[in-house]
C-alpha cells in the first residue's frame, strides 16, 4: 500500500467519532438552511404571483445575492456574526432563495387558466385558491426546487470551513492542508452520498405528496393504446400507416 493512499479504512475506523460528527453537522444545517429558505421563499413567490411587477425585483435581488462567491460571503458576514454557524447558515438561506423563488413562481404561474376561473366559479376567494388550488398544483415545481437546492447546499456548506462550521468540508480542508489524501477522499465521498441520499428522499416525498401526477402519466398512456373496431379493424396510429407497394397492388386488383 502507497504511504498516502487515497482509500483507508483503518483512517476511518480511528477516526469515526469527528467524522461522523462532521456529518451529522454537514446534513443538520443543510437541511436548516433549506427550510427556512422555504418558508421565506413560499409567501415571497406567492406575493410576485399576485403582484405581477413584483416578480423581477425579487428575482433580481435573490439573483444577486446568489451570484456573491461563497468565500467572500462568508468572509464578510462573520464581522457582523462572529464565527461558527450563523454566517454559515445566513450565506446558505440567501443562495438557496433565487432556486426556491423562482421554482415556486414558475409553478404557480403554470396552473392552467380554466381551473383557476372553475374555483373562482365556486366561490374561492384569492386566499383559498392560493392555498387549495394553486400551491397544490405547483408542488412539483415546488418539490423540484427543494431538490436542486438541497443538493446546492450540500456542496456550498464545505466552504463554511472559512467561518468555522463547514461539516465535511472542515476534513477536507484539514487534508488539503496536511496533504492527506484518505481524509480528502473520506469526506468528498461522503458529501456525494449525503446529496444522492438526500435527493432521493424528497423524490419519493415529492412522489407521495402528488399521487395525481402517476396517475395522469398512467391515463396518458392508456389512452394512448390502439383500440379494435367492431370489425376487428386497429383504430389507432397504427391504422393511419402508408401501405407497402405489393398492398396498392392487391388494392388495384380488387
Amino acid at each position: 500500500m502507497p504511504p498516502n493512499p487515497w482509500f483507508s479504512w483503518s483512517y476511518v475506523q480511528n477516526n469515526w467519532g469527528e467524522i461522523s460528527q462532521a456529518l451529522v453537522e454537514h446534513t443538520t444545517i443543510t437541511l436548516e438552511a433549506v427550510l427556512i429558505a422555504l418558508v421565506i421563499a413560499l409567501p415571497l413567490a406567492a406575493l410576485a404571483h399576485r403582484v405581477r411587477w413584483l416578480a423581477v425585483p425579487v428575482l433580481g435581488m435573490t439573483g444577486v445575492m446568489y451570484t456573491i462567491p461563497s468565500l467572500a460571503l462568508f468572509s464578510i458576514l462573520v464581522p457582523f456574526t462572529g464565527i461558527g454557524r450563523t454566517p454559515v447558515l445566513i450565506g446558505l438561506v440567501m443562495y438557496a432563495l433565487l432556486i426556491l423563488v423562482r421554482n415556486i413562481l414558475v409553478g404557480l404561474q403554470g396552473v392552467d387558466p380554466d381551473v383557476r376561473d372553475a374555483a373562482r366559479g365556486l366561490g374561492y376567494g384569492s386566499t383559498r385558491l392560493l392555498a387549495s388550488v394553486e400551491m397544490p398544483n405547483a408542488l412539483p415545481s415546488i418539490m423540484t426546487g427543494v431538490r436542486l437546492a438541497t443538493v446546492s447546499t450540500v456542496a456550498l456548506v464545505t466552504v463554511g470551513f472559512v467561518a468555522g462550521y463547514g461539516g465535511l468540508g472542515t476534513l477536507m480542508f484539514r487534508g488539503f492542508r496536511s496533504s492527506y489524501n484518505a481524509q480528502i477522499m473520506t469526506a468528498t465521498l461522503l458529501c456525494l452520498l449525503l446529496a444522492v441520499v438526500l435527493d432521493l428522499l424528497l423524490l419519493l416525498l415529492g412522489r407521495a405528496l402528488t399521487p395525481w401526477s402517476r396517475t395522469r402519466g398512467t391515463s396518458s398512456r392508456t389512452d394512448s393504446r390502439p383500440t379494435a373496431g367492431a370489425a376487428g379493424a386497429t383504430t389507432g396510429p397504427e391504422s393511419r400507416e402508408p401501405l407497402e407497394p405489393q398492398d396498392r397492388t392487391a388494392v388495384r386488383d380488387a
